[in-house]
């Protein structure tokens, strides 16, 4: 199916819309919702703004970059931060992930500036990745189908975001709450297959739970 366009006015070529990776499944992940005592439910949450940063955590550069963000970068592997708009995720010692709900090009302009020539990268890699939203009572039961990580509250809940695997697809997991509720983010390339594996995983909580 081709690609939706607008018109851009007269003169002027048709302007392609913006879709998400999942568009095209959104109806089938609202099918797939159980409700009940072993809910649990699927959204795409897309165009959400993703920066990775790379700077030396012991820098003045680190120092003004979390002023520019007005939270701390996590120093620890699993931590993340939260201020404002902006969620910092760590991926590497000196590597971290800047979720944000403000303008991609424009968060990566002030991180650039508050890097002031130091050695350091910026990258506006919101297109590279999307975002799904697993939560209900049995979001941990579904992605211990095919996720390796210990995913027991003892071991892992809110607030922490690790690099791992669900199913055959590599992905950055973040459990948001207790509900609990998870945010996925593959490789848009690959979360079709992420999407279609987690509906398939959801499906048996339609079923009531055998004594």
């Amino acid at each position: 199916m081709a690609e939706p366009t607008i018109d851009a006015g007269a003169g002027a070529g048709p302007m392609a819309l913006r879709s998400s990776p999942l568009g095209h499944l959104e109806e089938r992940m609202r099918a797939a919702t159980v409700t009940g005592t072993r809910g649990v439910a699927l959204t795409e949450r897309p165009f959400l703004t993703m920066v990775n940063l790379r700077v030396a955590p012991a820098s003045e550069a680190a120092d003004r970059i979390e002023k520019t963000l007005a939270a701390p970068l996590p120093r620890q592997c699993g931590h993340t931060t939260a201020s404002g708009s902006h969620t910092v995720l760590w991926l590497g010692p000196d590597e971290w992930l800047v979720l944000s709900h403000a303008d991609g090009p424009a968060v990566a302009a002030e991180l650039r500036e508050a890097l002031e020539g130091d050695p350091g990268s910026v990258v506006d890699v919101s297109a590279n990745r999307t975002t799904l939203e697993l939560s209900g009572q049995a979001a941990r039961q579904v992605l211990e189908k095919g996720c390796p990580l210990d995913l027991h509250p003892r071991a892992f809940g809110p607030g922490q975001a690790v690099s791992t695997t669900v199913g055959p697809v590599a992905v950055l997991l973040w459990q948001v709450d207790d509900v609990p509720t998870y945010r996925l983010f593959p490789r848009s390339s690959f979360a079709d297959y992420l999407a279609r594996w987690l509906i398939d995983a959801m499906s048996e909580y339609r079923s009531p739970e055998l004594p």
